[in-house]
């Protein structure tokens, strides 16, 4: 028997769109593009100060775009082991070296597949990344 349900997590930033943060079909776990948003809507890895100026730390939002997408999936009880391919989305390609850094501190060869694309912009200017992830966590 199949299963198909969507959910929306507790404690993580509301959908900019009618869809869920994640999906089950089956055995296969579909996480949504995932940012560095935070509940609040404030971001990881992004600083203005008082004048206006803004730094914006692709290694920062790297880690808590992954560590949201960890968070995700554990409200149907997997985890970043159970990744079998993540698309990553980068505003600039100047930012791969940092951001595959940081990756490599949760995956690595024996990981997930990946493809990871340059776009011309993401939903807020401050983004610099969203990676979406697909995991295959079989029902008990």
């Amino acid at each position: 028997m199949h299963t198909s349900r969507a959910t929306l997590v507790q404690g993580k930033a509301k959908p900019r769109g009618a869809f869920p943060h994640i999906k089950r079909a089956g055995d296969f776990l579909f996480v949504s593009g995932t940012s560095s948003r935070r509940p609040d809507n404030s971001f990881e890895g992004v600083d203005v100060d008082e004048m206006g100026t803004t730094q914006l730390d692709i290694r920062a939002q790297t880690r808590a775009v992954i560590e949201n997408i960890r968070d995700i999936l554990a409200s149907e009880g997997a985890s970043l082991a159970n990744v079998v391919e993540i698309s990553t989305f980068l505003v600039d390609m100047n930012d791969f070296g940092s951001y595959n850094a940081v990756y490599a501190e949760y995956f690595d060869e024996q990981g997930p597949t990946r493809t990871t694309v340059a776009v011309h912009q993401l939903p807020h200017p401050h983004l610099r990344i969203e990676i979406k992830a697909i995991a295959y966590a079989p029902t008990q």
